[in-house]
């Protein structure tokens, strides 16, 4: 049901900003690059847990620069015709992708093993 909300105010938000469909994308673009690449840092396996803190500012920092410079690519294209339809759609994707990256990792993780009581 969740997935299928968010599909739907998806579609929605990319119909009602028909007139501005490069801004809404490479909100959806640059989003998607953002949260993959910090989730890319923040969450790799190593041995030494006292390096996830580390990788965890890794992981805010990756974030940041990848917004930082595909905005600044962006403008400097002339690609983003709205501001507005941009930060709204970085909003709500940054916010979805998100949500569907840690229920992509709750899944496959799955339960943590508990023994059965006699």
């Amino acid at each position: 049901m969740k997935l299928l909300l968010i599909i739907m105010t998806s579609i929605s938000a990319g119909v009602a900003s028909a007139d501005h469909l490069h801004s809404f994308m490479l909100g959806l673009s640059i989003s998607a690059l953002a949260v993959g690449s910090c989730y890319w840092f923040a969450f790799r396996t190593t041995r030494f847990p006292q390096f996830a803190l580390a990788l965890l500012m890794c992981g805010m920092l990756a974030k940041l620069v990848v917004t930082l410079v595909g905005v600044t690519w962006s403008f400097s294209a002339g690609l983003i015709t709205s501001p507005l339809v941009f930060g709204l759609s970085y909003l709500y994707f940054s916010i979805a992708i998100t949500y569907l990256w840690f229920s992509y990792k709750s899944s496959v993780i799955g339960k943590p093993w508990q023994p059965e009581s006699t």
